[in-house]
């Protein structure tokens, strides 16, 4: 799966080249109470790369795309769905599928870093001698995400805006 996942980086990366336009922000939120319960806490992250001029609606959707392909591609069935939501698909959600997987913060918090850790091995990462320093959120902030709203699909949810 680590493997797929690596590859469906890759390849959303290259996609977040190609893709055109720009984000656009919203004030409310009303994805909560459907797709998630009420933000409990929320953290901003100040990203270390800057969003790519070629990044677009159409890449952040490709890049949602193929991390979710790469899940389906697994012999094991996925422990998170993965979506983007916003006019702009400038809003990423991952809700855990079980009670296990971000049964805490910090749970949920652990696989953002393991997701660092694979972004870390893209070819786009490398190409640039980044690999050292940017994390799975500095890849959102490339491709034009301005928000992560991480929850365990029951009880909490936890947002990230990324600037």
């Amino acid at each position: 799966m680590m493997a797929q996942l690596l590859r469906g980086l890759g390849l959303a990366m290259t996609l977040g080249l190609l893709g055109l336009g720009s984000t656009t922000a919203s004030a409310d939120d009303r994805h909560e109470g459907y797709y998630y319960p009420e933000v409990e806490t929320r953290e901003t992250y100040t990203a270390r790369a800057q969003t790519l001029a070629t990044a677009s609606r159409a890449a952040r959707i490709a890049f949602v795309t193929q991390l979710t392909l790469s899940q389906a591609s697994s012999p094991y069935p996925p422990q998170y769905a993965i979506f983007a939501k916003g006019g702009e698909a400038q809003k990423l959600i991952i809700t855990a599928l079980d009670g296990d997987v971000f049964d805490t913060l910090y749970r949920a918090r652990g696989v953002m870093a393991q997701m660092s850790a694979f972004a870390r091995t893209t070819e786009f990462f490398q190409e640039y001698g980044v690999e050292d320093l940017f994390t799975f959120y500095d890849l959102l902030k490339l491709l034009g995400f301005e928000q992560l709203t991480i929850t365990d699909g029951e009880n909490w949810a936890h947002q990230v805006i990324i600037e």
